[in-house]
């Protein structure tokens, strides 16, 4: 019988950061393989910037198990064009540039080569500071941990196009913390279909800094997309927040609300016994509420602006996951 040789397929984000450089550093990775993601980080105390992108890369590949399926993603052209491009000639000419001199950090040229063998890896440049939730958490962590190895206090937020983290008056002096709403909706267009979800977070006393987090699956349930969207929501969150979600769906606020806890304590089991649904998304919900202060609530109120926004988007983010599909079934055919 044929078997399933199919790769799980990984999501991973990376940024490095040094100030001064060369100086303290930092390196960030964000890995999200379906319902499932991971942040790791770590800092050195004297290094440069290119090597905490390397590093970061190395890092996150080394936490894969077994072989898959990977795209990274990367605001280093350094990193991105090195793997890609430079890489076969360096080796081909001993590890020496087309100038004569050496290629600058060839042990962690080689320890990325070795960290990738076995994997199908794809690399992707993205622009840096342009809003992406991913690729702004990989910085974060990245500048996090190059502070705390004694790297400059400079500014998060270095593109003052990017909305800074709700924040009340009394939060920003160590008293309450930043508030906001989280508006979510999901759509699928099937039982199961091609889904999207939608997130609006809405920071308290400043709506119009609110922002969206969406996306779309290929194949899922009213359920999983009302779950996920959130799942996504909350997991973009760079801070400690006062979080009140509203939700349309009771399978959503009865389960974080009544029955999460019982299936934790019973091993992902029903009161009758049965195998949870959806184990893994209430697994992910219950990381990623952390150490946020999360109130629940059923949203009745069918003209509420934010959750229509959420609802149009979501739907659209569907859309786009049918189209995807009829594609893929046109080029096949």
């Amino acid at each position: 019988m044929p078997q399933d040789t199919a790769l799980s397929l990984v999501e991973i984000y990376t940024d490095g950061a040094c100030d001064p450089n060369p100086g303290p550093g930092g390196w960030g990775a964000v890995l999200v393989s379906g319902p499932h993601t991971r942040e790791i980080s770590g800092a050195e105390p004297r290094t440069t910037n290119n090597r905490m992108e390397l590093t970061a890369a190395i890092e996150a590949l080394r936490l894969l198990k077994r072989p898959c399926q990977v795209v990274i993603h990367t605001d280093s052209e350094y990193l991105q064009r090195g793997i890609t491009e430079w890489l076969p000639n360096w080796q081909r000419r001993g590890w020496r540039l087309s100038s004569g001199g050496r290629v600058e950090n060839q042990d962690l040229w080689q320890a990325l080569l070795a960290a990738q063998a076995g994997h199908e890896v794809t690399w992707r440049w993205v622009r840096g500071h342009a809003g992406h939730p991913l690729n702004e958490r990989a910085d974060r962590l990245a500048t996090e941990a190059r502070r705390g190895c004694g790297g400059r206090s400079a500014p998060l937020r270095d593109d003052p196009r990017e909305p800074a983290p709700p924040r009340s008056e009394a939060g920003a002096s160590g008293g309450d913390l930043p508030r906001l709403a989280l508006y979510s909706r999901g759509c699928a267009l099937g039982a199961p279909g091609p889904s999207g979800y939608a997130a609006m977070l809405v920071p308290e006393g400043d709506p119009s800094n609110a922002r969206s987090v969406s996306g779309w699956w290929p194949l899922a349930t009213n359920n999983v997309m009302d779950l996920w969207a959130v799942i996504a929501g909350l997991r973009v969150l760079e801070h400690r927040t006062r979080v009140h979600v509203y939700s349309p769906s009771r399978y959503v606020v009865e389960g974080a609300t009544r029955w999460l806890a019982n299936w934790e304590r019973r091993h992902w089991r029903t009161e009758k016994g049965a195998p949870v649904k959806n184990r893994e998304l209430w697994e992910e919900l219950s990381h990623v509420m952390g150490d946020h202060d999360v109130a629940w609530h059923v949203l009745d109120d069918a003209n509420n602006p934010h959750s229509l926004q959420a609802a149009g988007i979501a739907r659209q983010e569907a859309e786009s996951a049918r189209q995807e599909a009829a594609g893929k079934g046109g080029a096949e055919a």
